[in-house]
């Protein structure tokens, strides 16, 4: 058994509930109330729900790598949901750092969630 794949699993499991959680009351809400139009309204709670799933899949795919046995494509898959928590951590980083706001880094901290989880991930690659 890998236990960085399972910290990690077990981390990106608590992402995903973060997210489910948090992000329904502080974004999901919001944004259906808003007076945003009716289909660009609709395609993000559609994306909302995409990442609910992609954070899920991905906390599946860690702790399964975690209790697989060692095969020729665990690297590879590995590899592709660390770069992937870091692809989400960047974008959330990019965003809050060109908007000019004061402490930048806590207005949207989401990737202090998804960052460990692709450091947990690359530690069990090594």
């Amino acid at each position: 058994m890998n236990g960085w794949f399972l910290a990690a699993g077990i981390t990106a499991f608590g992402v995903a509930a973060v997210h489910l959680v948090a992000g329904h009351r502080d974004v999901v809400r919001p944004l259906l109330a808003c007076a945003l139009a009716d289909e660009p309204k609709r395609v993000l709670h559609v994306v909302w729900h995409m990442v609910s799933v992609d954070l899920t899949l991905s906390a599946a795919v860690l702790v399964c790598l975690a209790l697989a046995d060692d095969t020729s494509a665990t690297g590879l898959v590995a590899w592709f949901v660390a770069a992937h928590f870091v692809a989400y951590a960047v974008a959330f980083l990019v965003v809050t750092l060109s908007v000019g706001w004061p402490k930048p880094l806590l207005r949207l901290p989401q990737w202090i969630l998804l960052l460990p989880v692709a450091v947990l991930t690359v530690a069990g690659i090594a």
